[in-house]
């Protein structure tokens, strides 16, 4: 008989008591297989669930090992998970600075406890990237999406950024169009899978002076159609961003609408290095 490990769930990034984007936790994931994990995360049937599979015993101060899984396969990197778990061990161990090992890389962490209780997180990203995308490429992309060439933001040519995952950055100048756009999910995972962007394909809509960002998180190549909070997301954005002219800023990006989750996410761009992405988690009863 199977014993099943217990699972914490936690919703991350909630700007509304119903919004944020769960996510499973599983503190004892060392004695599981990858079978196991990839079972456990389809049973739970979240976006993605995070299993700590082990504790560096020689490190200074705590240091995890952590992999993450979707419904259908692993991601090397889970922002929203990521915040959850941190959530789950300050609960458990009081709030603290740690580290993730994960498949992307190691991911620092600070966890701090305001006075009413509630745990909020910061985590630095990998060293980020981005590069420039194909134009037959970015064509396919756009006609899966139902938008032309003319119907993105001038000021933010589409690129895909790395800071954990890679994210195709696509910005749409019009917000009725950021609002309505339609797309099918099993055309647009066959792309993803075949590009390596195994995050979301992410699109914003950048008003103003751009401290407000809305965004969609596309995420059909893990049977979610849209993302309600993308952690990952949001540090690529952050590196995006820097390479047009938003380094030393702090935004917030306002995400899950859409769905139904109303979610924020608060980036901070520093000049160089990792992308710090902040928010908290809450218990899912």
């Amino acid at each position: 008989m199977t014993v099943s490990p217990v699972v914490l769930r936690y919703s991350a990034f909630a700007a509304a008591p119903d919004g944020g984007n769960p996510a499973g936790v599983v503190f004892d994931g060392d004695s599981l297989s990858d079978a196991r994990m990839q079972e456990i995360a389809a049973e739970v049937g979240y976006s993605e669930t995070a299993f700590v599979v082990g504790r560096a015993a020689d490190a200074p101060g705590a240091r995890y090992r952590v992999r993450y899984w979707s419904p259908t396969a692993e991601v090397p990197f889970c922002g929203h998970a990521t915040v959850a778990t941190a959530v789950a061990l300050a609960e458990r161990d009081g709030p603290s600075e740690v580290v993730f090992d994960t498949n992307a890389g190691p991911v620092a962490l600070r966890s701090t406890i305001a006075a009413d209780g509630v745990v909020a997180v910061s985590f630095t990203s990998v060293e980020p990237e981005v590069r420039a995308i194909d134009d037959a490429v970015l064509d396919r992309l756009l006609a899966l999406l139902g938008v032309a060439r003319s119907d993105l933001d001038p000021r933010f040519p589409v690129a895909v950024a790395f800071a954990g995952n890679r994210h195709p950055i696509v910005v749409l100048a019009d917000r009725g169009l950021f609002d309505q756009f339609r797309f099918a999910p099993a055309e647009v995972a066959a792309l993803m899978r075949e590009q390596g962007w195994l995050g979301t394909v992410t699109v914003l809509h950048v008003p103003g002076d751009g401290s407000d960002i809305d965004a969609r998180n596309l995420f059909p190549v893990g049977r979610i159609t849209e993302d309600p909070a993308t952690g990952s997301a949001a540090a690529s954005t952050g590196a995006y961003l820097r390479e047009h002219g938003y380094a030393g800023r702090t935004i917030r990006i306002h995400q899950g609408a859409h769905v139904r989750r109303p979610s924020l996410l608060t980036v901070a761009i520093p000049e160089s290095g990792g992308i710090e992405v902040s928010g908290g988690a809450f218990r899912i009863a």
